[in-house]
């Protein structure tokens, strides 16, 4: 009758490494389901951390930028095997999906003219607009909470929509505002409980709620400045190695967009849009459609998507020249999801103390709600982006309706919007679906 009662035993690093290994390769579902799987696993059949402390470390990831899913896997990682446990598991929770997304992007490239991919795609590409249409709802269902945040959100609209103001000034003018709102009116800015507190009850965990903080988890400026100045070198000598052109365009543009992902991948989409197909020319805005349904078909975390971006980037521009274009794409896509994930780890190695010992502090909280509040209106911006390129294909700037309106794409997009929102159905399940029905019209 003790048995029950008892702690698990501390997992060995290698017995860690092949959960965190496992979980790279069945992380689908987006975010949400990603850290469903983790929480099944590492909560209710492992136990090697409680529902309450899994719940703290997640409302930690809510307010950086970046992957929460990632990483909430490296501060688990390192709660239980100190920096290197966090190293190995947010590298695993990326690597399979960095693997994958380099061959299809290649099977994509190479075969993307012929008949059969381009009905999947036919079908794909609307799916992929209710989608976005449906993170917008999702995440404005949570965070716009009164009629404030609301017009946050219709202002950011108003403002990458209408007056194509970049994303960047978009972000820092909302967490400006939120830091004075958090002041003037802190009713309105005050953070909602995240992720709530724990309504069900667990056997003992190996991290449990009374379990005294590991001596490696204590805030130590010391360790702070230590580690700081390690990865700040780190990405400087990786940004330094890469040759002028593409691949150094790359380096520096992915790590500002790894700073701009408050509110998740679909925040950072339009600044990767801005970037990637207007000011760099890597890829078409249709190719941009396209990475992105490869992305939701993938494991790991959605703003993989810049491996697509990367690869299509590094091929299109020949920087290993017109003899190695698989090459020169690997190299991009390696490039982007480098510098793009480098930052997570920075944040959560260092900064997770820091976190805990401000969490609660509005001034803190409120500028990451009103840039919260800002990214609803984005993301409604790129689904608007990408209905427009799938319903008026022939479209420009000049005449964005020109051509002829395309109704099969419509009602696919109408139907995989509502399959997600009043039927709650699997992503993958609405994509696979969707890619049948454009094979389908295509072909017949």
């Amino acid at each position: 009758m003790t048995a029950p009662l008892e702690r698990p035993a501390h997992p060995t690093f290698r017995e860690a490494f092949r959960y965190w290994l496992k979980l790279g390769f069945i992380s689908f579902g987006g975010p949400a389901g990603q850290i469903a799987i983790m929480h099944q696993e590492l909560v209710g059949k492992r136990r090697w951390i409680s529902e309450h402390r899994f719940l703290h470390a997640l409302n930690y990831c809510m307010l950086l930028p970046g992957p929460e899913a990632q990483q909430l896997a490296i501060y688990i990682g390192w709660m239980l095997h100190r920096s290197w446990g966090g190293i190995v598991a947010g590298t695993l929770f990326l690597l399979p999906s960095l693997f994958i997304l380099i061959a299809l992007t290649w099977v994509y490239i190479t075969f993307g003219d012929v008949s059969f991919v381009q009905g999947m795609f036919t079908g794909v590409k609307p799916a992929v607009v209710a989608i976005v249409l449906f993170a917008a709802w999702r995440i404005g269902s949570r965070a716009l909470k009164n009629n404030l945040l609301r017009a946050f959100a219709f202002v950011s609209f108003l403002a990458i929509f209408v007056f194509n103001v970049p994303f960047p000034y978009i972000v820092l003018g909302a967490g400006i505002l939120g830091f004075i709102g958090g002041r003037i009116a802190p009713g309105k800015f005050r953070a909602g409980g995240g992720h709530g507190a724990s309504s069900k009850s667990y056997r003992p965990a190996l991290i449990d709620d009374d379990t005294p903080p590991p001596a490696h988890v204590r805030f130590r400026p010391a360790r702070l400045v230590a580690l700081t100045a390690l990865f700040v070198g780190l990405w400087a000598l990786a940004l330094l190695a890469l040759p002028a052109g593409t691949l150094h365009d790359m380096g520096a543009f992915f790590t500002k967009a790894a700073l701009m992902t408050f509110g998740g991948a679909y925040a950072v989409l339009p600044y990767v849009y801005q970037g990637g197909v207007e000011h760099y020319h890597w890829l078409t805005g249709s190719q941009m459609i396209d990475g992105l349904a490869l992305g939701e078909t993938t494991p790991g975390p959605l703003i993989m998507v810049v491996a697509f971006v990367g690869y299509v980037g590094g091929g299109t521009h020949a920087v290993f020249g017109p003899d190695a274009l698989f090459l020169g794409g690997a190299a991009g896509a390696t490039v982007a999801t480098f510098f793009t994930f480098l930052p997570s780890y920075l944040f959560i190695l260092t900064g997770a103390p820091l976190i805990e010992a401000t969490r609660g502090d509005l001034k803190f909280t409120a500028p990451l709600t009103g840039i919260t509040a800002a990214v609803v209106g984005v993301i409604v911006n790129l689904a608007a982006f990408f209905a427009w390129h799938v319903l008026w294909p022939e479209g420009t700037e000049a005449t964005p309706f020109a051509g002829q309106f395309q109704w099969f794409p419509a009602l696919v997009s109408v139907a995989a919007f509502i399959a997600l929102w009043k039927y709650n159905l699997d992503i993958l399940k609405v994509i696979g679906v969707c890619a049948v029905l454009g094979l389908v019209y295509t072909l017949v």
